[in-house]
């Protein structure tokens, strides 16, 4: 591949699209070609790299070691043509982009009520797609280029991507309020003795709250784990169940649902709320646009 004359560039997009979505049927779908065709691109690249490239895993396509090492590279290339051949700045009220964000419910909830309204006021002819996925996923996702922009709580970020801290929340206990103490919480010994939920989208993942009990040398005892930051309040209602969350996801009103807040009584640390990008967009001006758009809903609140 050292003479590019020749050589239709436009495959180059083809297989960015099939390492992402490892699917023919997919990767034809996201490019808005036919399968046929995105196949035959497919025998074409092979032909091209002298590597099979992506091979039958499951139901779908597996990479092999070949396409694993030309991946970061290949996003790496097109992301700066994009850049090259992109207008110099980025005017929100007529340009068309679609801006690809993952983040978890609590983040939904706290950007995407300042953020739709502000999109659709400032850039309408820019659509919005939201995904939700683990911490590591949504890292991962960064590095192969498959979302522009990732917001929730990194409290280990690898060094290899670019972040802006939005805001610190901090952590709160709630539980239902009757039979709890009129002030004061719970004491660590009784909060232990009390069954706990977890929101996560996997149990086996370690999380601020157990890591800073392991450190004391204590365990709580998880009963309920579930995925959903929205509806956990909603579940420990009537229950001995104690739930440890970020105090941003609550609304202000929480304690007229019969519930209780109070403080844990263990030190935790801040929450820190980030968003993070491949550091290969940050000189993409709709990419910047979006991040200073976001980073200000917070400085000015």
């Amino acid at each position: 591949m050292n003479n590019l004359a020749g050589i239709d560039l436009n495959l180059l997009t083809v297989l960015e699209a099939l390492l992402a979505e490892r699917h023919v049927s997919r990767a034809a779908l996201r490019l808005n070609r036919s399968q046929p065709a995105v196949s035959h691109a497919l025998a074409r690249l092979r032909l091209l790299f002298d590597d099979p490239l992506l091979v039958r895993q499951g139901g779908g396509l597996g990479p092999t070691a070949r396409a694993l090492e030309i991946q970061p590279h290949l996003g790496e290339a097109l992301d700066r043509m994009r850049h090259l051949l992109a207008p110099a700045g980025f005017d929100p009220s007529s340009e068309r982009r679609t801006f690809r964000l993952a983040m978890s419910d609590y983040g939904a909830a706290v950007l995407l009520p300042k953020l739709v309204p502000l999109l659709r006021t400032e850039a309408p002819h820019s659509d919005l797609l939201v995904t939700q996925a683990s911490r590591e996923a949504m890292e991962a996702q960064i590095l192969d280029g498959e979302i522009d922009l990732a917001l929730a709580v990194f409290p280990d970020l690898g060094k290899q991507l670019a972040r802006s801290l939005l805001f610190e929340d901090r952590y709160v206990c709630l539980a239902d309020a009757a039979g709890q103490p009129p002030s004061g919480g719970l004491d660590l010994a009784a909060y232990l003795a009390r069954p706990h939920a977890l929101v996560a989208l996997r149990a086996d993942v370690e999380n601020e709250i157990d890591r800073a009990l392991v450190a004391l040398g204590h365990r709580r005892r998880i009963c309920l784990t579930l995925p959903h930051w929205g509806v956990a309040p909603r579940l420990i209602s009537g229950t001995n169940i104690i739930l440890t969350v970020a105090r941003g996801i609550l609304p202000p009103s929480i304690e007229a649902d019969g519930l209780r807040l109070f403080e844990p009584p263990f030190a935790l640390p801040p929450v820190p709320f980030t968003q993070i990008w491949h550091p290969r967009r940050q000189g993409d001006p709709a990419h910047q646009w979006l991040r200073e758009r976001i980073g200000g809903f917070f400085r000015a609140g």
